[in-house]
Protein backbone atom coordinates (compact mmCIF):
# COMPACT_ATOMS: atom_id res chain seq x y z
CA UNK A 1 0.00 0.00 0.00
CA UNK A 2 1.23 3.35 -0.85
CA UNK A 3 0.82 5.59 2.57
CA UNK A 4 2.10 9.27 3.15
CA UNK A 5 3.46 10.68 6.26
CA UNK A 6 3.00 14.23 7.03
CA UNK A 7 5.55 15.48 9.59
CA UNK A 8 7.57 12.49 8.82
CA UNK A 9 10.87 13.65 10.32
CA UNK A 10 9.70 13.55 14.32
CA UNK A 11 10.84 10.32 16.87
CA UNK A 12 7.27 9.36 15.94
CA UNK A 13 7.80 9.66 12.25
CA UNK A 14 11.36 8.02 11.57
CA UNK A 15 9.31 4.72 14.05
CA UNK A 16 6.25 4.59 11.55
CA UNK A 17 7.79 5.04 8.67
CA UNK A 18 10.38 2.58 9.61
CA UNK A 19 7.11 -0.11 10.89
CA UNK A 20 5.78 0.31 7.84
CA UNK A 21 8.62 -0.82 5.41
CA UNK A 22 8.95 -3.71 7.65
CA UNK A 23 5.46 -4.62 6.86
CA UNK A 24 6.39 -4.49 3.08
CA UNK A 25 4.38 -0.76 2.03
CA UNK A 26 5.36 2.14 0.15
CA UNK A 27 6.10 4.97 2.35
CA UNK A 28 5.90 8.73 1.47
CA UNK A 29 8.11 10.74 3.76
CA UNK A 30 6.68 14.35 3.63
CA UNK A 31 8.90 17.23 5.73
CA UNK A 32 9.46 20.76 5.95
CA UNK A 33 13.17 19.92 6.53
CA UNK A 34 15.13 18.44 3.38
CA UNK A 35 17.91 17.54 5.39
CA UNK A 36 16.32 16.06 8.20
CA UNK A 37 13.71 14.21 5.85
CA UNK A 38 16.57 12.39 4.15
CA UNK A 39 17.56 10.79 7.52
CA UNK A 40 13.93 8.72 6.69
CA UNK A 41 14.01 5.35 5.91
CA UNK A 42 11.36 5.64 3.20
CA UNK A 43 10.74 4.79 -0.15
CA UNK A 44 10.39 8.56 -1.18
CA UNK A 45 11.20 11.89 -0.04
CA UNK A 46 9.25 14.97 -0.69
CA UNK A 47 9.83 18.53 1.05
CA UNK A 48 6.65 20.44 1.54
CA UNK A 49 5.52 23.23 3.54
CA UNK A 50 2.18 21.58 4.70
CA UNK A 51 0.88 24.89 5.89
CA UNK A 52 0.67 26.19 2.53
CA UNK A 53 -2.42 24.99 0.29
CA UNK A 54 -0.79 25.44 -3.33
CA UNK A 55 2.57 23.85 -1.99
CA UNK A 56 0.61 20.60 -1.13
CA UNK A 57 -2.08 20.52 -3.73
CA UNK A 58 1.01 20.28 -6.43
CA UNK A 59 2.21 17.60 -3.69
CA UNK A 60 -0.37 15.30 -4.25
CA UNK A 61 -0.67 15.77 -7.54
CA UNK A 62 3.22 14.34 -7.56
CA UNK A 63 2.23 11.34 -5.30
CA UNK A 64 -0.75 10.61 -7.34
CA UNK A 65 -3.05 7.57 -5.86
CA UNK A 66 -2.80 6.63 -2.17
CA UNK A 67 -3.86 4.43 0.48
CA UNK A 68 -3.22 6.05 3.75
CA UNK A 69 -2.16 9.46 5.21
CA UNK A 70 -0.78 9.43 8.76
CA UNK A 71 -0.70 13.01 9.87
CA UNK A 72 1.95 13.15 12.66
CA UNK A 73 2.39 17.10 12.38
CA UNK A 74 2.29 18.44 15.85
CA UNK A 75 4.05 20.44 18.45
CA UNK A 76 3.00 21.75 21.78
CA UNK A 77 3.25 24.96 23.60
CA UNK A 78 1.34 26.40 26.79
CA UNK A 79 1.04 26.39 30.59
CA UNK A 80 0.64 29.48 32.75
CA UNK A 81 -3.14 28.71 32.78
CA UNK A 82 -5.52 30.85 31.13
CA UNK A 83 -3.08 34.04 30.93
CA UNK A 84 -0.32 32.15 29.76
CA UNK A 85 -2.72 31.16 26.47
CA UNK A 86 -0.75 33.62 24.15
CA UNK A 87 -1.70 34.42 20.45
CA UNK A 88 1.71 33.92 19.44
CA UNK A 89 1.18 30.13 20.85
CA UNK A 90 -2.24 29.68 19.38
CA UNK A 91 -1.11 30.59 15.62
CA UNK A 92 1.61 28.60 15.92
CA UNK A 93 -0.08 25.76 17.14
CA UNK A 94 -2.88 26.19 14.86
CA UNK A 95 -0.53 25.75 11.82
CA UNK A 96 0.49 22.65 12.83
CA UNK A 97 -2.31 21.18 14.32
CA UNK A 98 -4.88 21.65 12.71
CA UNK A 99 -4.22 23.58 9.55
CA UNK A 100 -1.89 21.31 7.82
CA UNK A 101 -4.64 18.42 8.21
CA UNK A 102 -7.20 20.71 6.83
CA UNK A 103 -4.79 21.10 3.58
CA UNK A 104 -3.30 17.34 3.72
CA UNK A 105 -7.06 15.81 3.85
CA UNK A 106 -8.34 18.42 1.53
CA UNK A 107 -5.38 17.56 -1.09
CA UNK A 108 -5.79 13.56 -0.77
CA UNK A 109 -8.61 12.17 0.89
CA UNK A 110 -10.24 11.34 -2.69
CA UNK A 111 -7.37 9.26 -3.64
CA UNK A 112 -7.69 7.11 -0.23
CA UNK A 113 -11.53 7.40 -1.21
CA UNK A 114 -10.86 5.62 -4.05
CA UNK A 115 -8.79 3.04 -2.06
CA UNK A 116 -10.04 -0.58 -1.27
CA UNK A 117 -8.73 0.03 2.79
CA UNK A 118 -8.00 3.55 2.69
CA UNK A 119 -6.78 4.95 6.92
CA UNK A 120 -6.54 8.60 7.49
CA UNK A 121 -4.89 8.53 10.78
CA UNK A 122 -4.33 11.36 13.22
CA UNK A 123 -2.55 11.72 17.14
CA UNK A 124 -4.83 13.63 19.37
CA UNK A 125 -4.21 14.18 23.27
CA UNK A 126 -6.12 12.44 26.56
CA UNK A 127 -6.50 16.02 27.20
CA UNK A 128 -9.29 16.53 25.40
CA UNK A 129 -11.28 14.58 27.42
CA UNK A 130 -9.50 16.32 30.89
CA UNK A 131 -8.61 19.85 29.49
CA UNK A 132 -6.95 22.27 31.74
CA UNK A 133 -6.44 26.32 31.97
CA UNK A 134 -2.37 25.44 31.02
CA UNK A 135 -3.07 23.71 27.93
CA UNK A 136 -6.09 25.18 26.45
CA UNK A 137 -5.10 26.64 23.21
CA UNK A 138 -3.60 22.83 23.03
CA UNK A 139 -6.48 20.61 23.51
CA UNK A 140 -8.81 22.99 22.31
CA UNK A 141 -6.75 22.92 18.95
CA UNK A 142 -6.32 18.77 19.10
CA UNK A 143 -10.23 18.94 19.37
CA UNK A 144 -11.07 21.10 16.15
CA UNK A 145 -8.72 18.39 14.79
CA UNK A 146 -11.01 16.01 15.63
CA UNK A 147 -13.76 17.50 14.45
CA UNK A 148 -12.46 17.88 11.40
CA UNK A 149 -11.41 14.56 10.80
CA UNK A 150 -15.32 13.42 11.81
CA UNK A 151 -16.29 15.35 8.92
CA UNK A 152 -13.57 13.89 6.42
CA UNK A 153 -15.21 10.62 7.59
CA UNK A 154 -18.27 11.85 6.80
CA UNK A 155 -17.25 12.70 3.41
CA UNK A 156 -15.63 9.14 2.99
CA UNK A 157 -18.83 7.22 4.42
CA UNK A 158 -19.42 5.72 0.96
CA UNK A 159 -16.19 4.61 -0.01
CA UNK A 160 -13.97 1.65 1.84
CA UNK A 161 -11.79 4.27 3.47
CA UNK A 162 -11.86 4.95 7.20
CA UNK A 163 -10.51 7.89 9.86
CA UNK A 164 -8.67 7.09 12.85
CA UNK A 165 -7.76 9.11 16.19
CA UNK A 166 -4.94 7.87 18.49
CA UNK A 167 -4.93 9.83 21.71
CA UNK A 168 -1.91 10.17 23.67
CA UNK A 169 -1.26 11.84 26.93
CA UNK A 170 2.48 12.47 25.28
CA UNK A 171 5.10 10.35 23.79
CA UNK A 172 8.67 9.32 24.13
CA UNK A 173 11.62 7.96 22.35
CA UNK A 174 14.75 6.12 23.38
CA UNK A 175 16.89 9.74 22.84
CA UNK A 176 14.57 11.09 25.09
CA UNK A 177 15.02 8.63 27.60
CA UNK A 178 18.78 8.25 26.74
CA UNK A 179 18.66 12.81 27.38
CA UNK A 180 16.72 12.97 30.63
CA UNK A 181 17.26 9.46 32.67
CA UNK A 182 15.78 10.71 35.71
CA UNK A 183 12.70 12.20 34.05
CA UNK A 184 9.71 9.91 35.43
CA UNK A 185 7.75 8.75 31.38
CA UNK A 186 5.64 6.32 32.99
CA UNK A 187 2.53 8.79 31.35
CA UNK A 188 3.85 8.53 28.19
CA UNK A 189 3.49 6.56 25.27
CA UNK A 190 6.47 5.28 23.20
CA UNK A 191 6.94 5.96 19.49
CA UNK A 192 7.79 2.65 18.49
CA UNK A 193 4.72 1.21 19.96
CA UNK A 194 2.69 3.33 18.46
CA UNK A 195 4.40 3.03 15.27
CA UNK A 196 3.30 -0.53 15.64
CA UNK A 197 -0.17 0.53 16.44
CA UNK A 198 -0.02 2.45 12.82
CA UNK A 199 1.14 0.25 10.84
CA UNK A 200 -1.39 -2.30 12.03
CA UNK A 201 -3.80 -0.14 10.57
CA UNK A 202 -3.00 -1.40 7.10
CA UNK A 203 -2.52 -4.73 7.56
Amino acid sequence: MRILIAGATSALGHATASALLRAGHHVIAVGSNDDRLGLVDASEHFECDLTDPGAVRELAEKVGELDGLLHLVGGWRGGGGLAGQSDEDWAWLEARVVHTLRNTTRAFADAIGRSDAGVIAIISSTGVERPTAGNANYVALKAAAEAWLAAVGQQLRSTPARTVVKRVKALVSDADRAAQPDRDFSGSTDVTALATELAAEFA
